[in-house]
């Protein structure tokens, strides 16, 4: 008997040939296998998301034997701060001189998991901003694939660079090349999401794939810092991004369903909502019950208990800002999966102690100036500033401001 996912992928190519799409059934083709030819199963559409170098970086083996995780989103490749066309993570790292997120996926694959990168994300520069076209921004992201083995890619597709309507463009047309020349290789593509599912920039990227004739293992929206409370406005978020996939592909629900997909954020947000284990869980059961392509959440860096809990009120890129046992929320995505994880006991009233080391940096002061690199600590915390900034105080920019939270001290 056929999996559920192949019996849905089977039906999305019969609804699309009736709708004279065969060029849309092709490029999934390629894509829906990716699972036999790395991991087995569900794992790459489960994988939450980890920032291999910055915020504090979480001991995956620590993680997988707590949770059975074993898969990991690696994020984000980019093109580097000070111009052209090659892949760096962050901005900042060359990926063809890379030893330190070679050693992680290293330590994850030993431990039988495996990994996907994700490009993109919020802010930075985007390779599809830099590159001159599709097909050398599809270069650049195969060296990233040739380097580390992946059988797995996302493309996180948000500000400020799905404004930019050539950007996307070369960023779509690239997945298109590197799901047809990396056969099985599990493409997912991440974009902003709004209470109608996604805004005016989230459609015309769809449109954009429907015209270069491209479709990815799914579309995912990110239901957080748009206003959203909670599991209910979240899955009524996705019942619209479900809408607008039928519109726009000309598919039935259930075939929409199974390229849609769910990237959460655990805890507060950036704008101060808050998401809990239990608005984790709804959303899953949303997902499973309508046979979703894909659930995860940023990110698993978030995925401890900060100290305080409520980390005074503020979001920290080191931790959840809601009482949790560790790696609370990575279940959800275990469990996604497929598998079972192991119980874990409630979160303690007394918080243990957060990730971080020692105090050992000079104090913020609002009068200095302060350049990408520099290290302060304040209120407790040790932050590195991403750029120049002068009388921003730590703690208050959000996590896509200037100041990283390296964790407590």
């Amino acid at each position: 008997m056929k999996p559920l996912r192949a019996l849905l992928c089977g039906a999305a190519s019969a609804a699309l040939a009736a709708a004279g799409l065969t060029a849309f059934v092709t490029g999934q083709a390629s894509g829906a296998t990716a699972d036999a030819a790395g991991l087995g199963g569900r794992w790459y559409a489960a994988a939450p998301y980890l920032m291999p170098l910055d915020n504090n970086p979480p001991d995956t083996s620590a993680i997988m034997d707590a949770t059975g995780l074993k898969a990991f989103q690696l994020a984000f490749v980019l093109a580097p701060n000070g111009g052209g066309c090659s892949p760096t993570w962050g901005g900042t790292a060359p990926v063809s001189s890379d030893t330190a997120v070679a050693g992680t996926i290293s330590s994850i694959r030993a431990k039988g998991g495996d990994v996907s990168a994700s490009v993109g994300g919020y802010g930075g520069t985007k390779l599809g901003q830099n590159c001159s076209d599709a097909a050398s921004t599809a270069a650049a992201y195969q060296q990233v694939i040739t380097k580390y083995q992946l059988k797995a890619i996302d493309f996180d597709l948000e500000e400020p660079e799905y404004e930019n309507t050539t950007a996307i463009s070369h960023e779509i047309g690239a997945a298109k090349i590197l799901q047809q020349n990396n056969p099985g290789l599990y493409v997912s593509v991440t974009t902003a999401g709004t209470a109608d599912g996604t805004g005016w920039f989230g459609k015309q990227m769809l449109n954009e794939a429907k015209t270069q004739g491209f479709v990815p293992d799914n579309f995912s929206i990110m239901p957080f810092d748009g206003g959203f409370s909670g599991a209910a406005a979240q899955t009524g978020a996705l019942t619209n991004f479900n809408s607008i996939l039928q519109s726009t592909f000309g598919w039935d629900a259930a075939t929409a369903y199974a390229h849609e997909g769910f990237s959460g954020m655990n805890g507060r947000s950036d704008s101060g909502e808050f998401f809990s284990q239990a608005d984790f869980q709804t959303v899953l059961d949303y997902a499973t019950s309508h046979g979703m392509a894909r659930f995860t959440f940023w990110s698993l860096n978030r995925d401890r208990q900060c100290s305080p809990p409520d980390n005074n009120g503020t979001t920290s890129g080191t931790c959840s800002s809601v009482p949790q046992a560790a790696w609370d929320f990575a279940k959800y995505s275990v469990k996604f999966a497929g598998a079972t994880p192991p119980s874990s006991p409630p979160p303690s009233s007394a918080p243990p102690s957060s990730p971080g080391g020692t105090c050992a940096v000079a104090a913020w002061s609002s009068g200095a100036v302060y350049t990408q690199g520099n290290e302060v600590s304040h209120n407790g915390h040790k932050w590195k500033a991403k750029w120049w900034t002068q009388n921003e105080e730590p703690g208050t920019t959000g996590e896509w401001g200037v100041w990283q939270d390296e964790g407590t001290c």
